[in-house]
């Protein structure tokens, strides 16, 4: 589920439609969560669909560690590529915001979290060298996406938490532990599909 100070708007002809912030979320806001209306697939399982839900769910879908299918309900499909996310993935089934959101401004996430299968170009960014999101990008830039969670755990019990009720209590828990210092956060390289590629 999607934070709900968000709304689909049209970004351009390009782009097509995106996620915005309606109101200021705050660094280390949970952005979203997989919930109970998440469809999971294995992959045989989306390997027996007709090829018309197979090519909804490549575009519409990540893939989560275990190499499942996973297809949100919501808006949440909609969260545009970007390589200087706002938002980061974690293996806590929930996206952190990593920086502060304005209202106004897009919500963004790098497709690089999400195990896909074939390589695909951007549009260049500034501040950024990469062009090309990889399969492989779990674990070539974990260590930056690492870098910027810890950072944004700090903030994880500082700031409201509409969806706080939606994450699993072991979860919660961790991420609670993390915001106290008392444990480190798993490396979201723990959220690579091993087969991916």
């Amino acid at each position: 589920m999607l934070h709900p100070y968000t709304e689909l708007r049209f970004v351009n002809d390009q782009i097509g439609h995106g996620i915005f912030a309606t109101r200021f979320i705050p660094r280390g806001t949970v952005i979203w969560v997989q919930d109970n209306f998440d469809r999971v697939h294995t992959e045989a399982e989306v390997r027996a669909m007709e090829p018309v839900y197979q090519d909804i769910l490549e575009k519409y879908s990540f893939r989560d560690c275990q190499g499942r299918w996973v297809f949100c309900w919501d808006n949440t499909r909609f969260i545009n590529h970007s390589f200087n996310p706002n938002c980061i993935a974690t293996p806590y089934q929930f996206e952190l915001a990593v920086e502060d959101i304005e209202a106004g401004q897009e919500i963004t996430n790098d497709y690089g979290f999400f195990n896909i299968i074939e390589p695909f170009d951007c549009f260049p960014e500034e501040g950024s060298d990469r062009t090309c999101v990889m399969p492989d990008d779990l674990l070539r830039c974990a260590e930056e996406w690492d870098t910027r969670l810890a950072a944004a755990f700090t903030r994880f019990d500082k700031v409201e938490q509409p969806l706080s009720g939606l994450i699993k209590p072991e979860f919660m828990d961790k991420a609670r532990a993390i915001a106290r210092g008392e444990i480190e956060h798993d490396s979201i390289r723990t959220c690579y599909y091993e087969k991916a590629g």
